[in-house]
């Protein structure tokens, strides 16, 4: 089998060669603009952090409705676990676990998802919902591998993933819809619409999954639904607000060998989130006003039952007080907790809420555009444990128009949830927040405009670790825990003509310690060939050295997973506003888990319809 698809690539690697034709007129940037790094604009060559940025044409080309996958097949070193066709659920055996470079935590609470900007985490458990996040309302991703907890606080010890929303730039109308049906009664639905005039713009979207699942008792359904409206008061001042809810029902169907469907393990979960900005854009001062407020109720058939909340104000500006300097000066307020019972019990688990503070100034020295340093330091106060300093450190050179050399040391920390100081009998009220320390080297080269590629070596120490230990027989969390990760990732973006591109990525990490859900090899393909009406898309993940079960007591035991997944997609544009496609998943019927015990789906498909339509006005 492995012969075979070797051979197709093969192939598809010669046809696409022979056809090829003209330079493309849009380009690779190296100088691409990014935000993420800096809270204002910024050339990614400027700044020695490591973003990688996945723009909407390739999100729109995934057809994925979840935002996750596509974000893992993108970029190098971040790796998201699955257990299904469609759905990541929470509790025992969900998937949409995170790792950036071998840093996450179980449940994910090491690597930070931000909406525009705003924190996004369970105000409990203090980690993301993944199935809160769906494609049709990103507009573009900035994910910086390695910590950025200087700009935002706690869990962006591994790193940070912004989805960046969309928001009607031209004036006119656009519409979007697709509906998909596929294996196992896999159905998607969506439709989004954008109007702006005048400074005045709106988006609505709107999405529907459902799944019978590969297994028994594996049942998922969501409905996402997303409003944004904005009004540019000036061309350099902007206000928006907007409002997002994710209602979800999903099924836990259990190991294999100990499958849930005699007692059903059931999910019921509602998220949202709001929040109000004020922009401002000016020549020497950019920066903003934020406030969010992110809430959630979730129902567990074991009679779990709690009200969450995460709420805070961002205020940040940057100036550019002389030459070449820019420097970023912020101020956040996060306040977090919620209500827990156990309503079978009628047993109180929690009732809680805290606190963070942080004030911060991150500046950047710009030499001829030659010689680029950056340096700050964050003051984080806790509620609980008190002040936290994070400081970080780095230089960017740029050999050339076409050639960076970057290198950073920062540090990273991530507080302790609510769940670790005060719920259940681990729980420990005197937890101190985990710290790691990254020291990275970097290299970007622009070739002819239309090869990029980036080489970065990375070193992790992490200490302070919360770790579940016996005390006096009992189990208590403790700070005990440390970790020794390095490693390396290349990412190349090729365009060889307008009808033929290609994306490569490859990680490699060596952990001192075995890592659940952080693959030791990973290597992601994708090509993209347009002939006339046609397209094709293919798409390989490789994964080598991934552990989905770890014995402490009997290393020997511990589970390592090794697999290829293969993909296809064949679309045709019926008119300008029409596209059909067809896709065939895992094509080579491979075998293999990621969560231990949950086999993922064989060889299935799916079919379906997209429409996108512009007017101007």
């Amino acid at each position: 089998m492995k012969q075979i698809f070797l051979f197709l690539v093969f192939t598809f690697i010669v046809i696409f060669m022979s056809n090829a034709q003209s330079i493309l007129d849009d380009t690779i940037k190296l100088k691409e603009v990014v935000i993420t790094a800096n809270k204002t604009e910024v050339t990614r060559n400027n700044i020695p952090l490591t973003i990688s940025v996945i723009n909407k044409m390739e999100i729109e080309n995934s057809n994925e409705s979840a935002l996750l996958p596509v974000i893992s097949n993108n970029v190098p070193g971040v790796f998201v676990t699955e257990r299904g066709v469609t759905g990541f659920g929470v509790s025992d055996g969900s998937a949409g676990q995170i790792s950036i470079r071998g840093v996450g935590g179980f449940p994910n609470t090491q690597v930070l998802l931000l909406l525009d900007g705003h924190p996004q985490y369970m105000g409990i458990m203090g980690h993301p919902l993944p199935d809160a996040y769906v494609a049709s309302d990103v507009e573009r991703v900035e994910v910086v591998r390695g910590p950025a907890s200087i700009l935002y606080g706690s869990n962006a010890m591994g790193g940070v993933i912004n989805i960046i929303t969309k928001k009607q730039k031209t004036d006119g109308i656009s519409i979007n819809a697709r509906s998909s049906f596929g294996s196992f009664n896999t159905q998607k639905y969506m439709a989004s619409a954008g109007f702006r005039k005048k400074g005045f713009s709106t988006f609505l979207s709107y999405n529907h999954d459902q799944t019978d699942g590969h297994r028994a008792s594996s049942d998922f359904k969501i409905d996402n639904a997303y409003a944004k409206i904005a009004y540019d008061i000036l061309d350099e001042l902007t206000v928006y607000t907007d409002i997002s809810l994710a209602k979800f029902y999903t099924q836990d169907p259990g190991p294999i060998s100990v499958p849930n469907t005699l007692a059903p393990h059931w999910i019921d979960i509602l998220r949202g989130k709001t929040s109000f900005a004020l922009e401002n854009n000016f020549s020497n001062f950019q920066g903003a006003l934020k406030v969010f407020h992110n809430f959630g109720e979730h129902k567990l058939y074991d009679g779990f039952h709690s009200n969450d909340i995460n709420s805070g104000l961002i205020l940040y500006q940057s100036i550019r007080p002389f030459a070449g300097n820019l420097t970023t000066i912020g101020l956040d307020f996060k306040t977090f907790g919620g209500f827990a019972e156990n309503t079978i019990m009628d047993a109180c688990l929690n009732d809680t809420t805290l606190y963070e503070m942080a004030a911060y100034i991150l500046s950047q020295q710009n030499f001829n555009d030659i010689l680029i340093l950056n340096a700050g330091l964050r003051l984080e106060n806790h509620s609980v444990y008190g002040q936290e300093w994070v400081p970080q450190a780095g230089i960017s050179y740029n050999l050339n128009e076409n050639s960076t050399i970057k290198a950073i040391a920062s540090k990273g920390f991530r507080s302790p949830t609510i769940r670790e100081l005060y719920m259940f009998p681990p729980q420990n009220a005197e937890l101190l927040p985990e710290e790691l320390w990254n020291y990275e080297l970097g290299y970007l080269q622009n070739i002819n405009d239309n090869i990029n590629f980036e080489l970065s070596a990375f070193h992790n120490k992490g200490s302070n670790m919360i770790k579940l230990v016996r005390d006096g027989g009992m189990p208590k969390y403790q700070n005990t825990g440390e970790f020794s990760n390095f490693g390396g990732e290349f990412l190349t973006n090729i365009r060889i003509n307008k009808n033929l591109r290609f994306n490569i990525n490859y990680s490699y990490l060596y952990m001192e310690k075995p890592i659940i859900s952080s693959p030791e090899h990973a290597l992601n393909f994708s090509g993209n060939y347009r002939f006339n009406d046609f397209i094709l898309n293919l798409s390989l993940q490789s994964i080598n050295g991934l552990y989905s079960k770890l014995v402490p007591e009997d290393p020997d035991k511990d589970v390592k997973v090794n697999y290829i997944v293969l993909n296809a997609r064949l679309s045709y544009n019926i008119t300008k506003e029409w596209n059909i496609f067809v896709a065939a998943n895992n094509i080579l019927n491979s075998e293999y888990e990621i969560n231990f015990e949950y086999p993922m789906p064989g060889i299935n498909f799916n079919a379906g319809i997209n429409f996108k339509l512009f007017k101007d006005l």
